[in-house]
């Protein structure tokens, strides 16, 4: 049975499910930090999964990320799978921007987490309902 690492669950809000993936927001409001953990278990590395898998993650990967740079206007999507804090496979896919609180450094570690507000995170969602019109099943608000 799928468990979500607990450290996600407490770092993240739920956003909705792809296919594969749950579709999360890292809580700071410094960047659009989005990331997606493939619903497998105990699997720590991509090679983990199997074929059909691994195309969907990329899939998925790629359409979140070229979403959010146009919706975003980012300068550089920033995509990476590391896994040295939360061994659960998870793909981070990051809208950076050469104004934003980090750059040009990685965002990790750089500045303690701005959490979002309520109001914020239901118009990044609204947002995000209009761009990602397919493959997403959305989490309704209290759920």
């Amino acid at each position: 049975m799928f468990i979500l690492d607990s450290r996600l669950q407490q770092d993240c809000l739920p956003i909705g499910d792809f296919p594969l993936c749950h579709l999360l927001l890292m809580n700071d409001a410094r960047y659009p930090w989005f990331v997606l953990v493939p619903r497998r278990e105990e699997v720590t590395e991509v090679f983990q999964l199997d074929a059909a898998d691994q195309r969907q993650l990329w899939h998925e990967t790629t359409l979140l990320a070229e979403t959010l740079k146009d919706t975003f206007v980012a300068d550089k999507m920033n995509v990476a799978a590391l896994g040295n804090v939360v061994s659960q496979l998870h793909m981070h896919v990051i809208v950076r921007k050469r104004d934003d609180a980090a750059w040009p450094a990685p965002v990790w570690g750089r500045h303690p987490a701005l959490p979002y507000a309520e109001e914020q995170v239901r118009q990044l969602k609204e947002r995000l309902r209009l761009v990602l019109t397919r493959d997403v099943v959305f989490v309704e608000e209290g759920a």
